[in-house]
């Protein structure tokens, strides 16, 4: 007997994540069959159309087979519902993407998205505190797109730096890109400018993680792709940092963890 084939969707502010997993029968847990992402204006422009008070994805369109669930959450979970699915809160996604990626009981969730922030403390499986930011992008996928496109390097040459880091202090994303050209018309190379791009994410980071006890942060996200920030966050809380294979699909895949 087959698993029935859950289909999960993180409406994201920059990206919609999709993950298609099967059900392993007699309560055997999940298995991933397919992952994929698609930018958020072109998922709706071209996938998706408003009928009556919710969204009807294509799925045809998309190449997805009919699924037996459908389950969304993230940014855009509280402007349009999909039709023929349901929808869960987006820190409970990402509680439960990030066991089944882990297999931890007891961690600090750090998710840093396209444009928001979440931090999650989980006991036993369970959140017992949170803390979000949507307000900035200072500490988001954002702001590393822009600080690279200022440095003319990709993100991933990006997240390789973080040795000797050069001093950035402004706390606002568009006050830094400021600060940024600055310090390159001062002369500092581009290891050392990059490295203080990474640190700068670090260092708004680590004072919301000071209420948050625990040994181990999973670090999840567009962002846990920044190897350097991973360091970064490392040395800078003195946990265990702990990246999951698919950190930017972990909301897709808590969808189709929900029971």
């Amino acid at each position: 007997m087959v698993g029935q084939i859950i289909c999960g969707i993180d409406l994201g502010s920059r990206s919609v994540k999709i993950a298609l997993m099967r059900q392993r029968i007699a309560g055997e847990g999940f298995e991933i069959l397919r992952l994929e992402s698609l930018d958020t204006i072109r998922f709706y422009r071209e996938y998706g159309r408003k009928q009556g008070e919710k969204l009807v994805v294509d799925f045809e369109a998309l190449g997805l087979p009919v699924v037996d669930r459908l389950v969304s959450t993230g940014y855009g979970r509280n402007t349009l519902e999909l039709a023929g699915g349901e929808a869960i809160p987006e820190l409970k996604a990402h509680v439960l993407g990030a066991i089944y990626q882990t297999g931890l009981k007891d961690f600090t969730l750090v998710d840093l998205g396209g444009q928001d922030s979440k931090i999650i403390q989980v006991r036993k499986g369970k959140m017992i505190d949170f803390m979000t930011n949507d307000k900035c992008a200072a500490s988001s996928g954002r702001y590393l797109e822009n600080m690279a496109s200022i440095l003319d390097v990709s993100l991933e040459e990006l997240g390789q730096y973080a040795d000797a880091p050069v001093e950035l202090n402004s706390t606002c994303a568009v006050f830094g890109e400021s600060e940024l050209i600055g310090k390159i018309v001062e002369g500092f190379p581009i290891a050392e400018l990059a490295a203080g791009v990474n640190a700068t994410i670090v260092k708004r980071i680590l004072p919301l993680l000071r209420s948050f006890a625990g040994e181990v942060l999973v670090f999840t996200g567009g962002v846990a792709h920044n190897q350097a920030v991973g360091e970064l966050l490392e040395a800078g809380s003195g946990k265990k940092v702990v990246v999951p294979t698919e950190p930017q699909f972990n909301g897709a895949i808590g969808c189709c963890c929900e029971s």
